[in-house]
């Protein structure tokens, strides 16, 4: 179950607070997202998270499928599992690394194909299926396929080049 509740709303700014509710729980909106690229935010423990009032963890899908791998999340019962985080997790759409891999990737009429920076040689994915990994770890909350767009792009141009990006 995945209910928003606005609870208060800036006319001025368009600004909003809510709850976004989720099945994992409940989180107020803005919320502060602590980052746990490989299912891990370095130097805290779950328990330690719950501590300091983190009630929202993003995951990296691109990091996760290259180590340590959507399968072997998905063989330990998920992320949530895997991490021992009971909370809402939250999985990127990778796109970011399209911007910062840009050696390591190649673009084409689908979106694009990532190669390990690990070893180079792994074929990652592409952009239609960028969701794909995310869905494998039982992931409750994914973005949607995202990308850095050049300055001088506009909206048409960006929607003609990403298909899977103008669909979100």
């Amino acid at each position: 179950m995945f209910e928003f509740h606005t609870t208060a709303d800036d006319p001025q700014t368009a600004a909003r607070t809510g709850v976004f509710e989720t099945p994992h729980g409940w989180l107020l909106t803005p919320v502060f997202a602590p980052v746990g690229t490989h299912a891990t935010v370095k130097t805290l423990t779950p328990r330690d998270l719950a501590e300091i009032g983190a009630t929202l963890v993003l995951a990296n899908t691109y990091h996760l499928h290259l180590c340590p791998g959507t399968k072997l999340v998905a063989d330990c019962g998920g992320l949530h599992s895997f991490m021992g985080w009971p909370g809402p997790m939250l999985t990127d759409s990778g796109g970011f690394q399209v911007f910062s891999l840009a050696q390591m990737r190649q673009l084409n009429p689908d979106g694009v194909t990532f190669r390990s920076h690990i070893d180079g040689t792994a074929s990652i994915g592409s952009r239609p299926r960028a969701p794909s990994p995310a869905r494998k770890t039982w992931a409750r909350i994914s973005s949607c396929a995202s990308m850095v767009a050049r300055r001088r792009w506009t909206g048409s141009t960006t929607r003609r080049r990403w298909p899977a990006t103008a669909a979100c």
